[in-house]
């Protein structure tokens, strides 16, 4: 008879590494399978679900028949960081050097891990304004930082995302001795809200005040729509500010500039010394980024100019948003106008809708969304800590990077629903 231990006896139950043993399975994939299940309307998930410009896709195409397969320079294709180069030294008001201040990331969301990775040290504190998006509090905890939450404030019944604002008093007690980073995202997801130069000034005179560096996440920059009365809104680049070059890296998405959000194609921009920093961790996630794509994404950049590219997308997507904006505002809901990026906070105190025990209350308003209206919401409690979720208990999010047919579809569940 065997004195061996049987399989069953001698294994130990697995547990996953701490570093992600809290994570769960992130709002976007529930709520895209439901509605999936339901056949339901997804104005949940931002992804665009209309084709990508003409010029972007032949030249991914033509990127791949020329033998560009191979891989590309760790930091960036030549071609991809002079094209940025051209394209974002003009709105630094400076000329950047593409091979020492420009790194290219397998999407801005890969950008923001390496930036933990590589400018976080454990022990160290960042610091995140909320609602922030999802991946900033896990590439946190993954460089074995902390961190601290600051959260944006709005009066019941605001109709207007620059009406949110940042409690400054509450900003700067939030910094300590420990404090290495803070994060920005502006124009903002979830709220859609610009921050404003002199909101800017504000956060950079205590940034500087405690020698603490910034990452600026600016994918949704071209994204920005005038006021009511057709007044233009500004969005001002926080490394254009004084004394901030110097202690700011910005972030970028080809993803959300292009509508091609599966090419995975993200920068960061900065001085030299954090751009490197970044990728030194780059090099260890994934190497480098698609070849292919990143030439492809070079060539829309050099052609956007031409194309009046820009302007295009931004008038497109304000038509889109205020089809949206109409569509809620027609059924008696309350929805937060945005002035940038592509979602709409909707007000949802009002509705009738059961909360099941042990179920944050958001949570159940976008789960009744999909199942009794045929439309899906993203729940906002997922953009804040534990300690703020409160704050979103009346809220929904939904987006309008979606083709009209599907926007108007949308109002019509919402009207024969709500209506």
């Amino acid at each position: 008879m065997s004195n061996q231990p049987s399989a069953a006896a001698s294994a130990r139950a697995f547990v996953p590494a701490n570093r992600v043993r809290g994570f769960g399975t992130t709002v976007f994939a529930e709520f895209s399978a439901m509605a999936l299940q339901y056949n339901a309307v997804n104005l949940g998930q931002g992804f665009p679900n209309f084709p990508a410009p003409d010029f972007i896709k032949r030249a991914a195409q033509e990127a791949i028949e020329a033998d560009l397969n191979q891989y590309a320079r760790g930091a960036g294709q030549i071609r991809l960081v002079n094209a940025l180069a051209e394209t974002y030294g003009p709105l630094f008001g400076r000329e950047l050097d593409p091979l020492q201040e420009i790194v290219i990331t397998t999407g801005a969301t890969e950008g923001i891990f390496a930036t933990m990775q590589g400018l976080v040290n454990p022990g160290d504190e960042v610091i995140l304004i909320e609602p922030f998006y999802d991946s900033y509090s896990p590439s946190v905890i993954m460089a074995g930082g902390t961190p601290v939450y600051v959260p944006l404030r709005a009066t019941e019944g605001t109709r207007r995302a620059s009406e949110w604002w940042l409690d400054m008093d509450e900003l700067a007690a939030a910094f300590s001795p420990r404090t290495r980073l803070l994060v920005l995202n502006t124009p903002m997801n979830p709220i859609g809200k610009i921050f404003s130069r002199t909101e800017l000034a504000q956060i950079a005179a205590l940034v500087q005040q405690h020698d603490v560096l910034v990452l600026s996440d600016e994918v949704y920059e071209w994204m920005v729509y005038p006021e009511p009365d057709g007044a233009p809104v500004e969005h001002v680049r926080l490394a254009t500010l004084p004394g901030m070059w110097e202690r700011t890296l910005t972030l970028g998405s080809a993803g959300k500039t292009f509508s091609v959000t599966g090419w995975k194609i993200g920068w960061a921009i900065g001085p030299a010394p954090l751009v490197h920093a970044v990728l030194m961790a780059h090099q260890w996630i994934p190497f480098t980024v698609a070849t292919p794509l990143q030439e492809a994404v070079a060539t829309a950049l050099e052609q956007a100019p031409k194309e009046d590219y820009y302007q295009w997308l931004a008038t497109t997507y304000q038509a889109k948003r205020d089809k949206l904006l109409v569509a809620l505002e027609d059924v008696g809901l309350t929805p937060v106008r945005p002035d940038g990026s592509y979602f709409v906070l909707v007000a949802t105190g009002h509705l009738p809708v059961p909360v099941p025990e042990g179920t944050r209350r958001d949570v159940a308003v976008a789960r009744w969304f999909t199942t009794n209206v045929g439309v899906t919401a993203i729940p906002p409690s997922p953009f804040y800590s534990p300690d703020h979720q409160y704050l979103t208990d009346n809220l929904a999010r939904f987006c309008f990077c979606k083709t009209d047919e599907m926007l108007d579809e949308a109002a019509r569940r919402f009207r024969a629903k709500l209506g």
